[in-house]
């Protein structure tokens, strides 16, 4: 951009931006700050002249970010979110947690660990609206683009300008259930499962191929076995489903299965094989000091996890 005299309503107009950006709509958008579908438009209009690009493609159904749009915003959208923090920093207000959070967590974690504790939090922290988003499993994770404020997720998707905190590690356990075990017998030792057995397989998102299904004796011994099975899926709930109906063995996470395995509703096939430990990561934004709305959420994964572990 040249150096000229700004409009100083640039920077209501990049406020307004990230509200579009997050509800993909100009009417849910202005009212945010108050504005109708026309006012919210206008102050996009002089936002664009401003820059010189034009933002966001617009039609009946749907409010999307040009190309230009979407890098315009990620490189803005940091900065707005710094200069709002500087503002509360100088009203001694920056360690107040408060506003909307919007948070992309992998299906599971959200299902199995955080649904049952969020009470808790939002009880913590009254002054806070949580929107808790969940997605599938993707090798790509942009946050900004997405207007995100944080992320959690098991293992490590692409994240280019992304902070990770690698929050735990979870072992992956090989189950299945009483019926099918009483129909098919239960394997004794992982080369077992080469033979009759119908496992459940899982996707590796990074290459669109089911996971190998690798075995850790002691610290050295590792066993690769060739499984087959008629069911692929990429969502671990789904493999969970399916693994208690009786369908197949399924190699499943430590973490949410505690009360399964403890009812008897799974049984772990080999508890002295150990499969990899799959970590769980949170991500935010690269900067330097997050919101304390982040640092908050930060902090409760990392307690709720911990009661997990204990």
């Amino acid at each position: 951009m040249s150096k000229r005299s700004l409009d100083p309503r640039l920077f209501g107009g990049l406020d307004l931006l990230t509200a579009v950006v997050e509800t993909g709509s100009f009417v849910a958008a202005g009212e945010r700050f108050g504005l109708g579908q026309s006012g919210t438009s206008r102050a996009i209009a002089r936002l664009e002249q401003q820059v010189g690009v034009r933002l966001f493609d617009r039609n009946a159904r749907a409010v999307t970010l040009t190309d230009e749009g979407r890098r315009f915003h990620e490189r803005v959208a940091p900065l707005v979110a710094e200069l709002a923090d500087a503002v509360e920093g100088a009203a001694a207000t920056s360690s107040r947690v408060r506003g909307r959070l919007r948070i992309n967590v992998d299906m599971f974690f959200a299902r199995y660990v955080l649904a049952s504790r969020l009470e808790r939090f939002l009880a913590r922290y009254p002054e806070l609206t949580v929107e808790l988003i969940t997605r599938d499993h993707s090798s790509h994770l942009d946050l900004i683009a997405s207007g995100f404020d944080v992320a959690v997720r098991f293992d490590q998707p692409a994240a280019a300008g992304l902070v990770a905190r690698r929050v735990l590690d979870t072992r992956i356990l090989t189950c299945a259930s009483p019926a099918y075990l009483a129909h098919h017998g239960r394997p004794r030792d992982p080369r077992d499962l080469a033979g009759d057995h119908e496992c459940i397989l899982f996707v590796d998102p990074r290459t669109g191929l089911p996971y190998d299904w690798d075995f850790i004796h002691g610290r050295k011994q590792i066993r690769r076995v060739a499984v087959h099975g008629r069911l692929i899926v990429n969502d671990v709930a789904t493999a969970l489903g399916a693994c208690l109906a009786g369908h197949g063995i399924a190699q499943l996470m430590e973490l949410g299965t505690e009360e399964l395995r403890a009812s008897g509703a799974l049984v772990e096939l080999f508890p002295r094989w150990r499969d990899e430990l799959f970590p769980l990561y949170a991500f935010h934004p690269s900067r330097r000091l997050p919101p304390a709305k982040v640092r908050a959420f930060l902090d409760f994964i990392v307690e709720s996890t911990q009661e997990l572990s204990a």
